[in-house]
C-alpha cells in the first residue's frame, strides 16, 4: 500500500508561502484587467479629420466650378432678375469667331513668351553667379527676393511711377533726359508691352532663382572634380553636369511662371489697363471687363475662362511631360 513521503519543515513552509503568494495575486491580477471600454478605431479618426476639410474643398472649390461650367453653357447676366437660359455651345461658338479673343490671345501669348524666357535665363543666371559664397551672398540674395514678396498692384503703382516721362527716373537712367523726345513706355503701342514684361521679370525672376539655387546646392562636388581631373572645359560642365542636374527643377519653375503669365492680370490693370487702345489686353483683362465692367456677361465670361483653363492645362501636360523625360533621362 502506498504512502505519501511526509513533507519536512522546510518543505512546508516553502509551500504554504507559494500558496499564499498565488492567493494574493489573483485580487491584483483581477484588477490590472482593463476595463471594457468603446474606442474610435484609427480609420474612424482619419475621416473625423478629414471630412470638414472635404467639405470646405467642395463648397468653396468644387461646386463653383460645377456651377459656372453650367453657367458656361447659358445666356446670363449676374444683376439681371431673369435666370439662365440654356444655350448650349453659343456662347463658344460666339468667342472662338471673335477676333477680339484671338488679339487677346495672342497678346497674352506674346507675353508669356517673352516673360517665361527671360526670368529663366535672368533667374538661371542669378543662381549661378550666388552658387558660390561670398561675403554678403546671403544678404544679396535675401535683398534679390524682395521683389516677389510685394504685392503686384504695389508693384505696378511705383514702376508706374518710374516710367513716366516727366518725373519717372528710368529715361534719365538711359540718357534721354529731353521730356519731349523720351520714350512714353506706357503710351507708346511699340512699348507698353515690353514695359510690362520689365516689370514681371523684375518681379519674378528671384522666383526661377531660388528653385534654380535649390538644384545647385543639390549638385555632388565630386562630379565638378572628376570633369576638372579630366580636363573638362567650362561649358562641358556646364552642359554635361550643371544642366541636366537643375533641369527638372527649371521646368517646375518654367510651368509655374506659364501658368501664371496667362492669368496676369494685376500688372496689366496697375499699370496701363489693357491700353493704349488694346494692345496690352490680355486674356485676363478681357474676362473681367467681359464679367464687370460694364457689360456682366456672366455666360460668355465663364465660357472664357473655361477655354483659358483647358489652354493652361494643355501647356501645364507638355512642361509635365518635359519635366517627366527630364527625370527620367
Amino acid at each position: 500500500m502506498f504512502r505519501p513521503h511526509p513533507l519536512g519543515a522546510g518543505e512546508t513552509q516553502i509551500l504554504s508561502r507559494c500558496c499564499v503568494s498565488q492567493v494574493a495575486l489573483k485580487p491584483a491580477q483581477n484588477a490590472a484587467q482593463p476595463v471594457a471600454r468603446r474606442q474610435l478605431s484609427d480609420a474612424t479618426i482619419v475621416r473625423l479629420f478629414i471630412l470638414p476639410t472635404i467639405i470646405l474643398l467642395i463648397l468653396m472649390n468644387i461646386f463653383p466650378l460645377i456651377y459656372s461650367l453650367f453657367i458656361s453653357f447659358t445666356e446670363y447676366s449676374v444683376i439681371s432678375d431673369v435666370p439662365p437660359v440654356w444655350v448650349g455651345l453659343q456662347n463658344y461658338q460666339r468667342i472662338l469667331s471673335d477676333p477680339t479673343f484671338w488679339h487677346s490671345f495672342a497678346v497674352t501669348g506674346r507675353f508669356a513668351l517673352l516673360s517665361v524666357a527671360l526670368q529663366t535665363v535672368v533667374g538661371f543666371g542669378l543662381a549661378l553667379l550666388l552658387r558660390s559664397k561670398f561675403t554678403g551672398s546671403g544678404l544679396i540674395t535675401t535683398l534679390i527676393l524682395v521683389p516677389m514678396m510685394l504685392s503686384p498692384i504695389v508693384v505696378a503703382t511705383f514702376w508706374k511711377l518710374i516710367f513716366n516721362p516727366s518725373y519717372g527716373i528710368l529715361n534719365p537712367l538711359l540718357g534721354f533726359t529731353n521730356i519731349n523726345t523720351s520714350p512714353e513706355w506706357l503710351g507708346d503701342p511699340n512699348l507698353a508691352l515690353w514695359a510690362i514684361v520689365i516689370v514681371d521679370v523684375w518681379m519674378w525672376s528671384p522666383f526661377v532663382m531660388l528653385l534654380c539655387l535649390a538644384g545647385l546646392s543639390a549638385i555632388p562636388d565630386y562630379l565638378y572634380e572628376a570633369a576638372s581631373i579630366d580636363r573638362a572645359n567650362w561649358w562641358f560642365q556646364f552642359r554635361r553636369i550643371t544642366l541636366p542636374q537643375v533641369m527638372p527643377l527649371l521646368l517646375i519653375a518654367v510651368l509655374f511662371r506659364t501658368i501664371e503669365a496667362f492669368k496676369q492680370f494685376d500688372l496689366v490693370m496697375g499699370l496701363t489697363g489693357g491700353g493704349p487702345g488694346d494692345v496690352t489686353e490680355t486674356v485676363s483683362v478681357q474676362l473681367y471687363q467681359l464679367a464687370f465692367q460694364g457689360q456682366f456677361n456672366t455666360g460668355m465670361s465663364s465660357a472664357l475662362a473655361y477655354i483659358v483653363l483647358v489652354v493652361i492645362i494643355a501647356i501645364s501636360n507638355l512642361y509635365i511631360r518635359a519635366l517627366n523625360r527630364a527625370r527620367g533621362g
